[in-house]
């Protein structure tokens, strides 16, 4: 196989186009093709990743396996291609700028003066190709965050742009922009593509193919018009039209023949057999549902989607597999009152409790776990969610007044969720919760999770610094809510169950995180399956 190819996806006009689901989309048609593909996103904030930023600032924090806090594009790189991602897939400002730093007080550069150019550029490069520099990859295509113009991104974009000088035919740069339709003259305009494009080519990157977002069909004078004010070839403008869900975006790109215009311009073989009988299949699955079914999402950030991104993707990839619509309700876990509760919840099928940090709408969720619970409705907990059936299951069958988390109230009389031993004294937040995959051993054979599963032994990644605390686990036996899984080195309770109802579960861990397009997470598929009401 000839060295490895770099595909750099930017952005310009606006953002929020949707470069992940564009780079996703087009390293599925690779990997349909016959070859190894793997996705990074660069991302221009300081942050050194996403841990300490709140959901409202950036969305969910997808972890991976070997335990990176990372940008939520990450999880639509796994479930588009199947593959896990890791500390190398993602990449930030502030990572780049504290590696250059730290070399700097060690004496690595000589006494020269750091700059952004050559020393900033030097190492997102060196990032850029860490990937493609094991081998096990023939292409690696790299996100740039944030759209072309924005003072961030500039050091990304030169590095770009000598990475495309230093690499010649192996690298290329796919601009992603908006064609926006006016309704008053019921044109599309494509001025602001030329502009986005222009001052990408100020910064002296010429983009070989340009994919133009749009609500409507882009006829071939737009297309031609396009490919001569912008420098590209015809074949090389793209359209990108709207669809019902992202996972039709990857057939659109092959009716567009976008995988084949790249493969050319890499100078790379075109496979012409493309294997994607899976992704078909799914998609005939969940275009055509034998039957509908209820769930309720309940957290403190529902008014922002994409703060839940992977709970809502393995919904829709259970639902698939169940021959299922889902019709999802977003609570917001802070409106849920005593007096609401059963108005709320009661057309419900299924429950899930959302994970999170801190008090905010925990009154909420408890209500929401305890009308799950009595009234026998299908039920999961991901991690604040099963601390939150812990807590309402303290109070209400075991009787335990003030029993609580450690976090939400540390003066409570009752911490049946209680500070990891290794986490107490730490102050520094950034990346230090237990983090990534662990080992979960099923001891309950008969349990629902073990059905679910079909095995003993599971491997599921953690985001978290609280536990169920071991003290109470003998009362929670005793009354019926059983440790159904543990961690095997540390016998720390990973899942919790109520084997008399039809499906309550709680797990400490986040299986969305695992959940893909071709391996649907097994719990969120057995929890749609036990929502579906017979009729």
């Amino acid at each position: 196989m000839p060295e490895t190819r770099y595909i750099f996806v930017t952005g310009g006009v606006t953002s929020s186009l949707g470069k992940g689901i564009l780079a996703a989309s087009l390293a599925k048609l690779l990997q349909a093709r016959g070859y190894n593909v793997t996705i990074q996103k660069l991302d221009p904030y300081i942050n050194v990743d996403p841990g300490t930023l709140n959901p409202y600032e950036h969305g969910e924090c997808f972890v991976t396996e070997d335990g990176a806090e990372t940008d939520l594009d990450l999880g639509h790189y796994e479930r588009f291609l199947n593959e896990t991602t890791s500390q190398a897939n993602n990449v930030t400002t502030g990572r780049i700028y504290q590696s250059v730093i730290d070399k700097e007080r060690r004496g690595d550069y000589l006494g020269k003066t750091v700059q952004i150019i050559p020393h900033i550029t030097d190492e997102i490069k060196r990032r850029v190709k860490i990937l493609g520099g094991k081998g096990k990859y023939d292409i690696v295509i790299t996100e740039i965050g944030g759209t072309v113009g924005d003072i961030e991104s500039l050091p990304y974009i030169e590095a770009v742009r000598q990475l495309k000088w230093e690499l010649g035919n192996k690298a290329m740069v796919i601009h992603l922009t908006l064609v926006p339709y006016l309704s008053a003259t019921g044109e599309l305009k494509t001025k602001p593509t030329q502009h986005s494009v222009k001052m990408l080519l100020e910064t002296g990157v010429q983009p070989d193919i340009l994919v133009l977002r749009t609500e409507h069909d882009i006829d071939l004078s737009i297309r031609k018009k396009v490919a001569l004010f912008c420098n590209v070839s015809l074949d090389a403008v793209i359209q990108s039209v709207n669809v019902p869900t992202i996972y039709e975006v990857p057939l659109k790109m092959l009716e567009e023949k976008l995988d084949i215009t790249v493969l050319k311009k890499l100078d790379l073989a075109i496979n012409e057999e493309i294997d994607l009988d899976a992704w078909n299949n799914f998609l005939n699955k969940q275009k055509n549902p034998t039957t509908t079914v209820e769930i309720g999402l309940v957290g403190k950030y529902v008014e922002l989607h994409d703060a839940y991104k992977s709970i809502a993707e393995s919904i829709t990839h259970a639902g698939a597999v169940n021959r299922c619509k889902v019709n999802l309700h977003w609570i917001h876990s802070e409106e849920i009152t005593t007096d609401n509760v059963e108005e709320k919840l009661s057309k419900l099928n299924g429950i899930i409790i959302a994970p999170g940090f801190g008090h905010r709408g925990m009154k909420g969720k408890i209500l929401a776990a305890k009308f799950a619970r009595e009234n026998n409705i299908a039920f999961l907990g991901i991690c604040l969610g099963m601390q939150v059936a812990v807590i309402e299951f303290a109070r209400n069958v075991l009787n335990l007044e003030g029993a609580d988390s450690s976090e939400m109230n540390p003066k409570t009389p009752h911490p049946v969720i209680d500070l990891m031993e290794e986490q107490k004294g730490i102050t520094n937040y950034g990346g230090t919760m237990r983090l990534g995959a662990y080992e979960c051993r099923i001891i309950e054979k008969e349990s629902n999770v073990c059905k679910a599963y079909n095995k003993l032994t599971v491997h599921e990644r953690h985001r978290h610094r609280y536990e169920f605390n071991e003290m109470y686990r003998d009362q929670f036996v005793e009354n019926g809510m059983v440790p159904v899984g543990i961690n095997p080195d540390t016998d720390l309770v990973e899942i919790m169950e109520i084997p008399s109802n039809k499906w309550f579960v709680g797990v400490q861990f986040h299986p969305e995180y695992r959940s893909t397009v071709l391996n649907p997470h097994p719990l969120f598929v057995d929890f749609i399956k036990n929502s579906i009401v017979e009729k």
